[in-house]
């Protein structure tokens, strides 16, 4: 069991995407932090979208006592002032990577949910807070952080299959459809890039100079360790060409959010970031030893005729 845990906390950085990535850094811009949470809790993976001159972000709330993550939205004015904060879904399995957009005249939302089995599109049913299950969409393999892109007539789907612990962070797939509900067809020169450095998505796309860009995970020395821009020179349905930037460094004043950053993610003129701590205490082992302890209950009571423990 790991004792050290990671906590994450997400900022809203005041620079669009682009001015992020030509720079190399957020260094020096101005960054609005989302509330702390609790001891052994964190937001993260946020995402965010502009409605009636606010901010709504969209980001995973975890709890590793509870270890089902849920989606919530905080919703900022213009000037970046908090002004609600709500649940806004919650299913029985795990979610977090709440990507939202709109087109085609609704609001989507496209959670990680690899543990239901499947990827599920949702769309705003009452936004912010309100969503119903829209299309369940078909691929090849169970996707991680699957993040869509509509680009030049096309829907593309970059993701990494869910086939083991190296396939998640390591192995990016695509997939392309002419509408959102599919059918959705594997580009054939899968996996398209294969690096721990730079593979698992981590992020919104963004055209940079007129060049697809897609942020990806650096997990070569911990998961989330950093995010680079991987540049796609040719994305077409025949053959994919990318080439991969440095990693956006942390600045010395976030500390102690110093050891990772995983998400880098367009709202207009603002960008959103999420950066993490490692967080190892008394407290955090008992939370795994009263964990550990559940599972033994629930695997020996079954076998005596007793009632498994919920």
């Amino acid at each position: 069991m790991g004792l050290r845990k990671d906590i994450w906390r997400p900022a809203i950085v005041g620079a669009p995407i682009a001015e992020i990535v030509r720079r190399g850094s957020v260094e020096g811009l101005p960054v609005t932090w989302l509330p702390p949470m609790g001891a052994f809790r964190f937001l993260a993976d946020p995402f965010g979208l502009w409605r009636d001159d606010r901010l709504h972000v969209f980001a995973e709330t975890y709890d590793y006592r509870v270890r089902v993550g849920a989606i919530e939205v905080l919703t900022y004015s213009r000037d970046l002032r908090l002004i609600d904060r709500a649940p806004a879904l919650a299913e029985p399995w795990h979610l977090s990577y709440p990507l939202v957009w709109e087109a085609d005249g609704e609001t989507w939302m496209l959670p990680e949910a690899h543990r239901s089995g499947g990827l599920t599109l949702y769309r705003a049913a009452e936004f912010p807070r309100r969503w119903e299950p829209a299309h369940r969409i078909a691929l090849d393999h169970v996707p991680v952080d699957a993040t869509p892109f509509f680009h030049d007539g096309l829907w593309w789907l970059f993701y990494c299959p869910a086939t083991s612990a190296a396939d998640k962070v390591g192995r990016l797939h695509i997939a392309f459809a002419e509408r959102l509900a599919g059918p959705w067809r594997m580009h054939p020169g899968n996996p398209v890039r294969q690096d721990r450095a730079s593979a698992r998505p981590g992020g919104t796309v963004a055209l940079i100079d007129g060049v697809p860009m897609l942020p990806v995970q650096d997990c070569t020395r911990t998961y989330g360790g950093a995010i680079r821009p991987l540049f796609f020179d040719r994305l077409d349905t025949g053959r994919v060409e990318t080439r991969v930037g440095e990693a956006i460094p942390i600045p010395a004043g976030f500390a102690p959010y110093g050891e990772g950053m995983h998400t880098l993610a367009a709202a207009g003129e603002v960008t959103l970031i999420d950066v993490k701590r490692t967080e190892l205490s008394a407290h955090g082992l008992s939370i795994e030893l009263a964990r550990e302890a559940r599972k033994l209950i629930r695997r020996a009571l079954p076998d005596q005729g007793g009632a498994p423990i919920r």
